[in-house]
């Protein structure tokens, strides 16, 4: 996993394979092989989503402990 913090892109390479295309999906461009499978996934505006994933897991864990007690 690499994170360019000039580009705010975090990116990781999931396979060797050549890159045949790409698809987008908001935040996320994910680089295809030939034979569709993913080789590479990157985020872009990747501090928000992080960001994003560190509230959630914040909240998450006050309810659980709310409902805990």
């Amino acid at each position: 996993m690499h994170y360019d913090p000039e580009a705010n892109i975090m990116s990781w390479e999931i396979s060797k394979s050549p890159i045949s295309h790409a698809v987008e999906f908001g935040n996320f461009i994910i680089h295809l092989s030939q034979a569709r499978q993913p080789v590479l996934i990157e985020i872009l505006n990747a501090s928000k989503f992080v960001g994003q994933v560190d509230k959630t897991k914040l909240t998450d864990f006050k309810k659980q402990i709310a409902e805990a007690n």
